[in-house]
């Protein structure tokens, strides 16, 4: 029987000229480099090999990479319109109480213009019917309010009270057919009746003579008479004037100062202080000089401004 494992005599001496080979190509390739070559080239054809061989880790890494990427740009892209949203929602707060800070200032300064007893109001309902020009606000009885209260805005005269509840009141506006407001002329005196006509941004004036001196431009102010709205302060600025022949009165219209369709807040106003009122406006914003000039009056005439009643 033949054993199983068998010692060959050439096998050691393969061993050891293999051995003193690779010895061999070590030492020279370490000093003289000549092996370089031969390793570059056996490097360029293994590249294919290696190439795919991490073909599928290297596509399954590149397919991870941008899925995550897409993940995280989409939840990126929801949060971003998320924020915007929140952002423009916030400057439309912004937008608003800016708007609502400047009405407020020219509300101040119309009190300070007005020099007498006033009251900031908010509008809780408008009725502009042209049959019904009417508004609500947010103060009365409790408040002081009381039926026939002048009621201004920033800009002019805006009606009077009518009726009045315990926490809010009507008031009728200038521009309602059945209201009535004594007016003057700035530029020469004329005094004449300011009717509405259904429409918030016109009111036409009554029994004016075709001869009258009344021309498209001129300021009519409250003239006072009557004591229920504060003299010298704006209503309305003449638009169009018409002289039919034949005709002994003239059609005047003018477009009210007041914004009767826009504003918010509006001034109620006394003509004696309130018992316990208090003057809650800033120094900075009481004007320093009157919102119209005194007109220039033909020679002879001594009259002033303030002085006509």
């Amino acid at each position: 029987m033949q054993p199983l494992f068998q010692q060959a005599a050439g096998l050691t001496l393969r061993l050891l000229l293999l051995i003193i080979l690779s010895l061999l190509v070590m030492t020279t390739d370490h000093r003289f480099h000549h092996v370089e070559k031969v390793r570059t080239a056996i490097l360029q054809g293994l590249y294919p090999v290696h190439y795919l061989v991490n073909l599928p880790a290297d596509a399954a890494a590149w397919l991870l990479e941008n899925l995550s990427s897409r993940d995280m740009l989409t939840s990126d892209n929801t949060r971003l319109r998320a924020e915007n949203l929140s952002l423009r929602a916030r400057q439309q707060q912004f937008d608003a109480l800016a708007n609502e800070n400047v009405r407020l200032r020219k509300l101040l300064r119309a009190a300070a213009h007005v020099e007498q007893d006033v009251l900031v109001a908010e509008l809780l309902a408008v009725d502009l019917d042209p049959y019904r020009q009417q508004v609500v606000i947010d103060k009365g009885s409790d408040d002081g309010v009381y039926s026939g209260q002048p009621l201004l805005d920033a800009q002019g005269v805006m009606g009077q009270v009518i009726e009045v509840a315990a926490d809010s009141a009507v008031a009728l506006l200038i521009s309602d057919p059945s209201h009535a407001l004594p007016v003057e002329v700035l530029r020469n005196g004329l005094r004449a009746i300011a009717r509405g006509v259904g429409r918030a941004d016109r009111i036409e004036l009554l029994h004016i003579p075709a001869s009258a001196d009344v021309e498209v431009g001129d300021i009519l102010l409250s003239s006072g008479l009557g004591g229920r709205f504060p003299p010298d302060y704006p209503v309305a600025r003449v638009t169009e004037v018409e002289r039919p022949r034949g005709r002994a009165f003239a059609r005047v219209f003018a477009r009210p100062n007041a914004l009767l369709d826009r504003s918010r807040e509006v001034l109620l106003v006394w003509r004696e202080p309130r018992r316990g009122a208090t003057a809650d406006i800033p120094a900075e914003l009481v004007p320093t000089a009157p919102e119209y000039p005194t007109p220039q009056l033909p020679d002879g005439d001594a009259t002033t401004a303030e002085g006509r009643q």
